[in-house]
């Protein structure tokens, strides 16, 4: 990967940690996602040690965290396997500087090393301006879909 700098700092991408949550749980918000710090910990400690199917990692600039970006490894009968970008931002205050770009090549490295051909995100229909992104990226827009969700009551309530 080419260096990548903010105002002369390095640009590091890392797996994601415990004491990231805070972080990640604002970026989650830019999303619409709102989410505490505290659930954001709960999250990271079910996923860690991330299995090996599994990538989540963190863009920083002098230690402060300013993207993530989240894939898995998928495997269906009806396709081959793919690697599915399953969530990424980057902070409002330095898109467009090349961290989404430099996260997302981590994460086509990571798939080709899987042996991995193909790379997948899923995008809301009103987030024009990450559509753009993909698309300058070298993403194809292959298909639109609904979306549905059915909430399951637990039993014990």
């Amino acid at each position: 990967m080419a260096m990548i700098a903010i105002d002369g700092q390095e640009i590091v991408t890392r797996p994601i940690a415990m004491e990231d949550a805070e972080a990640v749980a604002a970026l989650s918000g830019q999303l619409g996602y709102e989410v505490s710090a505290e659930t954001m910990r709960e999250r990271i400690a079910r996923l860690l040690p991330l299995p090996a199917n599994h990538l989540a990692l963190v863009a920083t600039v002098q230690d402060r965290v300013v993207g993530w970006i989240e894939a898995e490894e998928v495997k269906h009968l009806q396709s081959e396997p793919h690697a599915l970008i399953t969530g990424l931002v980057v902070k409002d205050d330095v898109r467009s500087l090349g961290i989404g770009k430099r996260l997302c090549g981590e994460v086509e490295q990571w798939s080709q090393e899987r042996g991995i051909s193909v790379v997948r995100v899923t995008s809301r229909m009103t987030r024009e301006g990450a559509h753009r992104f993909y698309l300058r990226e070298g993403f194809v827009q292959t298909k639109t879909s609904a979306v549905f969700e059915k909430i399951l009551l637990n039993e014990t309530e």
